[in-house]
């Protein structure tokens, strides 16, 4: 059991959770939009999507627990998620028996597959009564996929995270960003430029989805991602972005790359990937291949958990 968790002052049994309404989009922004739409084939698609919204209405549960709930379970099935239910534990006791509405800080899980991490932001979505969306960003065949597309492009939709709200019954899901460190960037579109603005509180307010240009709130939204190893990530991400030879290169690193470089001592990792960049750029390519890292032995082990 984590140090901490004392459970002295939770509920053993479910808490009923309490719910208030919150408007995620103006009706009236979308009846103008609907009634702009030209009578075309073509706008299909973006008209049975205002009138989704129309027919839904712009309310949606805004839900938090009604007081601490029980969690013992949470330790005994998630062993290395310790430090991150402490955390939401914490956050929940904020709330509780106050006005405030839920709000979690975002959460990024690290560690190797199958150590639990998707289960864990299940678990939690569960725990909280908040339901849940789920983006795996290593099946993502777009970087549009996450917050829409143009509708002016054939076969466009919108993404994600407008889906989950629009669709769903909760202002404040929580989203699931799976394997976060494997996002590829598809021409004009970077997924995570998208997930930035997301994750500010300020700017997710007035989220404007890029297929249905209607404002919504997703303020609310409760973030978790996974990825495999932040610091290789980071590394990559500051190399790529303090050179303006950076630009020429993919803005994540391929999924064996980034194993080995998980792979590597810290103080390794950046000579690693400037030689694997300098390779890369000698062979002409706009990623580094696994060939272009030094060969090497293993340093050490990945990590099993942090966050």
């Amino acid at each position: 059991m984590a140090a901490g968790n004392d459970t002295s002052t939770e509920t053993r049994a479910p808490r009923i959770p309490i719910a208030r309404m919150r408007s995620l989009y103006r009706l009236e922004a979308v009846s103008q939009r609907l009634a702009r739409l030209q009578v075309q084939t073509e706008h299909e698609t973006l008209r049975n999507t205002y009138e989704r919204m129309l027919e839904k209405g712009a309310d949606r549960f805004q839900v938090k627990p009604a007081g601490l709930p029980a969690m013992d379970h949470l330790y005994d099935e998630l062993p290395n998620f310790h430090d991150a239910l402490d955390d939401v534990r914490r956050q929940i006791a904020l709330c509780q028996d106050s006005r405030d509405a839920l709000e979690i800080t975002p959460i990024l899980l690290l560690g190797p597959p199958g150590i639990g991490k998707t289960h864990f932001a299940r678990e939690v979505a569960e725990l909280l009564g908040t339901g849940m969306g789920f983006i795996s960003m290593s099946s993502l065949t777009a970087g549009w996929v996450l917050s829409g597309a143009s509708s002016q492009w054939k076969g466009a939709r919108p993404g994600k995270v407008f889906e989950t709200l629009v669709d769903g019954e909760y202002a404040n899901p929580v989203m699931v960003v799976d394997e976060i460190d494997k996002a590829r960037a598809e021409h004009a579109y970077d997924p995570l430029g998208a997930l930035y603005s997301l994750m500010e509180h300020d700017t997710a307010e007035s989220f404007i989805d890029e297929f249905a240009e209607v404002p919504i709130d997703a303020s609310q939204v409760i973030w978790v991602a996974t990825a495999n190893d932040e610091r290789a990530i980071r590394l990559y991400a500051e190399i790529r972005a303090d050179h303006d030879w950076g630009q020429r290169f993919d803005p994540a690193p391929r999924d064996d790359v980034l194993d080995r470089l998980a792979e590597l001592a810290p103080r390794e990792m950046r000579r690693a990937l400037m030689t694997g960049f300098g390779n890369a750029r000698l062979a002409g390519y706009d990623a580094i291949r696994l060939d272009d890292l030094p060969a090497g032995n293993t340093r050490r082990s990945k990590i099993g958990f942090t966050h």
